[in-house]
């Protein structure tokens, strides 16, 4: 008689999006307490998104004063990945991050949008336009790191966006208030702003938008009057 396989203990336990951005967020934390130099943040960055199961993400806290990252039991079973019939969706992925450290680094016009992207934002600017953007999964991170800078995110009508990003001496701003229709990409942005700020906003009107806007709130006018 065969011997039944041995369950995977915590630690090879497969992690999930949202386990690696627990992990992600005790690194920023202790960043801005002057635990860690931004460079070893962004080299534990790397591996929290490269990690595949709890036994990888677990030292990387572990010299973390109370910081105990262990495993969520389950509850409940696992939600289906999130699906897109946008035509948004599909491709590889064609940058990983956008990098600006004294300087300035932009992505923009027609590219592909990895499940995860990484900005970084030191005493510098970053701008990323997913205005004409397709995207690898139909639900993407993107994790922001502003210190002393500014990251500009553009995201447009057709594409969901959640921001849930934090900030210290800085903050994130979300000026979309549209929902996009279901089935549309979704894009979870996240991350830290220190000193700095996170900004999301819509794409800026044409001069043909901008015209027929207008129009409609003078003829609005007129019917009022």
């Amino acid at each position: 008689m065969s011997e039944q396989p041995s369950l995977p203990g915590p630690y090879e336990m497969r992690a999930s999006n949202d386990d690696r951005e627990r992990f992600a967020k005790v690194l920023h934390d202790a960043m801005a307490e002057g635990r860690l130099t931004v460079a070893e943040l962004e080299e534990r960055l790397d591996i929290v998104y490269a990690a595949k199961t709890f036994g990888e993400l677990e030292p990387l806290v572990r010299d973390i004063p109370g910081q105990q990252v262990v495993p969520r039991a389950v509850a409940q079973p696992a939600l289906s990945p999130v699906t897109s019939t946008s035509p948004r969706v599909g491709g590889r992925g064609t940058s990983a991050s956008a990098i600006a450290v004294l300087s300035g680094s932009e992505r923009k016009g027609i590219w592909t949008v990895p499940p995860t992207f990484n900005a970084v934002a030191i005493l510098g600017g970053v701008e990323i336009d997913l205005t004409q953007a397709t995207f690898e999964a139909g639900e993407t991170v993107i994790q922001a790191f502003a210190l002393m800078g500014g990251i500009e995110i553009t995201v447009p009508p057709d594409v969901t966006v959640h921001v849930t990003g934090s900030g210290f001496m800085g903050g994130f701003g979300n000026s979309i208030r549209t929902q996009a229709p279901p089935g549309s990409p979704v894009v979870r942005i996240t991350g830290l702003a220190v000193m700095g700020g996170v900004e999301v906003r819509p794409p800026k009107k044409t001069k043909e938008e901008k015209k027929k806007l207008k129009e409609q709130k003078e003829e609005q006018k007129e019917i009022t009057d």
